[in-house]
């Protein structure tokens, strides 16, 4: 009760005078409200708008929605594309491409021009790529588009020049890849089939040149129709008819016999000599049931056939197991003479590829290891040991492991986090990956010159809390945290109970991290905070539980009974500090089918547990259940180590907790914390029990209104009772569905309220400032924003010596409004008066639980950077940023004058702001809903940038996106896959060398002497020809109609994001030139075309002239 009393006694006595603000201070937009002296903001800016550049740096994660693969044997990288028109290009650790084809079509076939630098894609929009990767940002080089027929099977025959493409009408035609255009050589299907033939064979599933003879090519139609065609005599050499479709079809290297997997889970094998019926067909997985019937099985996708020097072919297969194993894990069976390995997957198989020690296909293939792409994995299974273990995965794959639920990224860390996270991270790394060395080791890549530190931070719908190593455009996983350890397991819930209770009760939504001080703090979708120290030895620990009633009683003044029966800022209910680990269970408190009151939506562990290295839970502080209903989710948080507080905020409240003595200080509602200065008018409302509007991060509109009080627009506003969380991979898309939920009524008058509008507390800031505009000296101060657009300090009292500390309470008490923003505060900032960021005062990291040792300091030892330090040339005070939803304003404290002001956006709304250094300078960095990223200088709050850079069409981008230090963001572009992206010119101009070489010039193993006897008898593959079967002397040109060639863009990238002005101009004026030289290129190819047509007629006419010259008129 003493403490209790020195609290209120805080809150009582703090002076009235100064409490508010006028809320029209700073109205006139752009102009100084106050007048301060020029000394006081005479600051030089650095920042320029040439210090400014948007560009894509670097995407982590495992390709979403993969579709195919591809792999180099000679240059040993590895592509992957995806169906939103992604193309992932992997090589060694470091060397990491991402390509995105415009059209966003899904990648259907990717084929290497084997250690060329050159990859061609083949898209669901019936057009092919060739992307030149010789460069270290690939880019397309030449295109073209099919018109009339679908594309559904490429092939690239080794050291060719001639691409072979099948079509859904069973046609194959033949590309020139040097000049990207149709060869007049065209396998139509009606002369590959038999004339008896009545039924068209489907399309080409399968495309191959034979490894004995190049002039000969296998076609697979999906009916069932194997054909093998001599290009020189363009006729059919054999034509099989087998009753199963075929999937796929693989070659022995001798090319004497070929095997082929079927849609009934069987095997062919087929001879050359003897084409009528295949020498030995088999069904891996049907075993042969009791009334002598092979059992159903699933089809077989794919098959490969890979002969070995030292023992029997391997044949790798995907499916064929049989339809009675209901359930069953997709598997990939290897098949090694007579030994059958099925390996069971986690995922669906979406493709796989032998990695061959040869590229050539005339020659004995010796696989090594086989890449396993899944739908949401990528693994590689190492062939050369029996027991067939996979290789461990030195890429980011796992991000997605559990959905991610929220980001923060912190650029220039303390040197010494990295390895102490990564020492800890590896004792419980998994066992059992095979000894040799990742296959895939192709490119090159050194770590860059100007590298710092860097940590992302990724929280997980599981509890889980991933640490990532992002130096130096890389990401490797540092440390894995999970956060429902410190929980008991829930209890399945029944009833009625069971809608309020969350699908995931552990889910992370924010997090706050003291590199400095190494304190880890979480909040949880069940209104839950976790506080974490770090610490390198093992110990045993009882975690302590705090638990606040935080509810808005605003809300429930419909009756004198209604207000007795439910207080809720009672002295034992909200403002004593709370140190008991339970509440006593309320007389309404439930059984699953009735109430609950008073009680956390978790329980915490009360036993002693053994907790190992790394980050240690150490508080737990829960939101309790009041009437039955759940409490809200927690809308922001800050932790500050050096004060040893942590204050967080819902849309009820504000709490503020001393996690050194482990008590509760302030935990009041947000009218509360205005007194009698509260600057709105609140307005009765009709009578109706506590609900508040469902709408939250699903749901975010770009047409609100210059003043809008209701914020269950903004991506601040809280879900009702019965909500559950929202992941990333459940968000709305729906731009309509977005707009047209917030088109009700709203109040535009800033002196009204609906009191059914709850004023959430959105931001919060510890660090020393001026609570009253009275203070000679700064002092510890809590900044407070709210959904309303208002900024509250509140100053606090804490005792400096550290045996005081740890026994005196702080005491703290709202001072009122500093001032008042239009939409929801999401940010504040502290400058000196030279311009420099003030950072927050910190505790130096010390292990609790080390070794005792008599040298080592058990003190506390506190970092302060106050705002007087380094200003006796400027006087005292210092400049507060804040920036909300629509404004930004930089005011002089401790006299509060508003000196700049900026509205930032009328037609939409910030979703993320950060005050961030750049280039020896800081300013304010912004992203809006319309997916503009903007910057401003500091303090005179100047646009410096604004690129519209993505629209935003997915919710999740709105959760994870995040600034940093340096110019870098990050926000995650898929479920599984986060892109970090630069504004900063000068990271623009080094990306170059930070990023990995994919070609590196390697040169090409020779092909083996094949003997002369073999040579002879073999047949001789190198004698073929393309050119002069497919060249344009002997082919002749293709229909103009069916396929459209379209010149690459490479080095038209930049123009994208070139910025207004000149360079823009340029851009356009370069595209509309290249516009031009397409039209007249058409022209010319009509001119052209015309004139052939002329030279065509004149031909005949004069043949027709020559047979009717010496003709008497009697013999027409």
């Amino acid at each position: 009760m003493k403490k209790f009393r020195k609290v209120l006694d805080g809150l009582t006595t703090s002076s009235p005078g100064g409490t508010m603000g006028s809320p029209s201070s700073g109205s006139a937009a752009g102009t100084p409200t106050a007048a301060p002296t020029p000394k006081e903001i005479d600051i030089q800016e650095t920042l320029v708008s040439e210090n400014f550049q948007m560009c894509k740096t670097v995407r982590h994660g495992f390709p979403c929605q993969p579709t195919a693969l591809a792999f180099d044997p000679v240059q040993k990288i590895l592509a992957i594309g995806s169906r939103t028109g992604g193309v992932r290009i992997l090589g060694r650790p470091g060397v990491d491409c991402y390509c995105q084809h415009e059209s966003g079509s899904a990648v259907l076939q990717l084929q290497f021009l084997i250690n060329e630098g050159a990859l061609v894609t083949a898209c669901a929009d019936d057009t092919l790529h060739l992307w030149n990767l010789r460069q270290r940002r690939p880019a397309v080089l030449h295109s073209l588009k099919f018109n009339r027929e679908r594309i559904t099977f490429c092939h690239l025959p080794f050291q060719s020049k001639w691409l072979y493409v099948g079509t859904e009408r069973g046609n194959t035609h033949i590309v020139n890849i040097e000049s990207f255009i149709l060869s007049g050589y065209v396998i139509m299907w009606n002369k590959a089939i038999e004339l008896s033939t009545k039924t068209h064979p489907g399309p080409v599933v399968h495309l191959s040149d034979c490894p004995k003879d190049e002039g000969k090519l296998l076609i697979g139609f999906e009916s069932g129709m194997i054909v093998q065609w001599d290009l020189r005599g363009k006729k059919a050499d054999f034509r099989i008819c087998y009753d199963e479709a075929i999937h796929s079809a693989g070659w022995h290297h001798e090319g004497k016999q070929f095997m082929c997997s079927h849609s009934d889970g069987s095997l062919s094998m087929w001879n050359l000599r003897n084409t009528t019926k295949p020498f030995q067909v088999t069904f891996p997985h049907g075993k042969i049931q009791k009334d002598g019937r092979k059992e159903s099985c699933k089809p077989i996708l794919k098959v490969e056939y890979k002969t070995s020097r030292s023992s029997e072919p391997f044949v790798i297969f995907s499916g064929g197991l049989s339809y009675d194993k209901a359930g069953r894990r997709p598997t990939l069976t290897i098949m090694h003479g007579k030994a059958i390995t099925v390996l069971e997957m986690d995922y669906p198989i979406v493709e796989f590829m032998a990695l061959c020690e040869t590229p050539y296909n005339n020659e004995v293939q010796e696989p090594y290891a086989v890449v396993v792409l899944l739908e949401k994995d990528l693994i590689v299974v190492d062939l050369t040991q029996s027991n067939y273990p996979v290789f461990e995965n030195p890429y980011p794959m796992d991000i997605h492991e559990s959905p991610v639920t929220c980001t923060a990224y912190f650029a220039d860390c303390p040197p010494d986090i990295i390895p102490i996270l990564y020492s800890i991270g590896a004792k419980h790394k998994k066992t059992g990956y095979s000894q040799k060395e990742w296959p895939i080791a192709g490119g090159t890549w050194t770590l860059g010159s100007n590298t710092y530190p860097e940590i992302i931070i990724t929280g997980h719908a599981d509890g889980s809390i991933k640490f990532w190593d992002a130096s130096a455009i890389t990401l490797q996983m540092l440390y894995k945290l999970k956060t429902s350890k410190a929980f008991e397991k829930p209890k399945p819930v029944e009833g009625r109970a069971a809608d309020l209770v969350e699908e995931d009760p552990f889910a992370v939504q924010m997090v706050s991290w003291c590199p400095q001080s190494r304190i880890f703090c979480v909040v949880g979708i069940s209104a839950h905070i976790i506080l974490y120290r770090f610490s390198k030895y093992d110990a045993n620990t009882q975690i302590t539980s705090l638990e606040v009633r935080l509810q808005c009683e605003s809300e429930d003044v419909i009756s004198p009974s209604d207000n007795e029966n439910n207080p809720c800022f009672s002295e034992s209910g909200s403002h004593s500090p709370q140190t008991h680990h339970h509440h006593p269970a309320s007389p309404g408190s439930r059984t699953p089918e009735g109430n609950k009151d008073t009680i956390p939506c978790l329980k915490v562990k009360e036993r002693m547990v053994r907790v190992p290295p790394g980050y240690q839970a150490e508080l737990v502080i829960q939101l309790l259940w009041v009437d039955g209903e759940p409490p809200q989710q927690i809308t922001s948080l800050d932790i500050n180590s050096a004060y040893g507080l942590l204050a967080f905020g819902n849309c009820n409240g504000l709490a503020v907790v001393d996690y050194l003595q482990k008590t509760i200080l302030l935990c009041m509602s947000t009218l509360d914390l205005y007194g009698a200065a509260d600057p709105y008018q609140r307005l009765t409302r009709s009578p109706r029990r506590n609900r508040q509007s469902t709408s939250g991060l699903t749901e975010l509109s770009d047409n609100q209104q210059s003043i809008d009080m209701e914020r269950s627009k903004s991506p601040t506003s809280v879900k009702g009772p019965g909500r559950k969380l929202s992941l990333p991979t459940d968000l709305k898309t729906d731009l309509e569905s977005r707009e047209n939920s917030f088109s009700r009524s709203r109040s535009s008058s800033v002196s009204s309220i609906d009191r059914d509008t709850k004023e959430a507390i959105t931001t919060l800031q510890f660090g020393e400032s001026y609570g009253r505009k009275n203070d000679a000296l700064p002092n510890p101060c809590l900044w407070v924003g709210t959904s309303l657009g208002v900024v509250l300090v509140i100053p606090m009292s804490i005792p400096t010596d550290h045996e005081e500390r740890m026994e005196e309470p702080v005491t703290m008490g709202p001072s009122g409004t500093v001032l008042m923003l239009k939409g929801s505060v999401l940010r504040f900032g502290f400058l000196d008066c030279m311009g420099s960021l003030i950072q927050s005062p910190y505790e130096v990291w010390r292990d609790l639980n080390g070794p005792e040792d008599p040298d080592r300091v058990r003190k506390r030892k506190l970092v302060h950077f106050s705002p007087s330090s380094s200003q006796d040339s400027c006087g005292e005070g210092h400049l507060a940023v804040v920036c909300s939803e629509r404004q930004a304003k930089v005011i002089l404290m401790p006299s509060q004058s508003v000196l700049f002001v900026h509205n930032i956006t009328e037609s939409s709304f910030v979703l993320r702001a950060d005050v961030v250094s750049v280039s020896n300078s800081v300013c304010l960095a912004c992203f809006c809903a319309n997916g503009h990223i903007m910057t401003l200088s500091l303090p005179s709050l100047r646009p410096l940038m604004d690129v519209n850079y993505l629209p935003l069409t997915d919710m999740r981008i709105a959760r994870t996106f995040c600034f940093t230090n340096g110019g870098q963001a990050l926000y995650l572009s898929s479920p599984t896959e986060i892109q970090r992206i630069t504004y900063s010119q000068e990271m623009c101009d080094n990306l170059q060398e930070m990023l990995g070489e994919l070609f590196t010039p390697i040169e090409t193993p020779e092909a083996q002497n094949r003997g002369f006897l073999k040579g002879f008898f073999g047949g001789n593959s190198h004698n073929f020809d393309r050119e002069e079967l497919f060249g344009e002397a002997a082919a002749g040109k293709a229909s103009r109609s069916l396929a459209q060639h379209i010149p690459g863009q490479a080095g038209m990238e930049g123009m994208k994001v070139a910025a207004s002005g000149v360079v823009g101009d340029l851009a356009r004026a370069r595209i509309a030139l290249d516009e031009r030289g397409q039209r007249l290129g058409e022209l010319e190819d009509r001119t052209a075309l015309m004139m052939s047509s002329a030279e065509v007629f004149s031909k005949h006419a004069h043949e027709l002239m020559l047979k009717c010259k010496d003709k008497k008129w009697y013999q027409f």
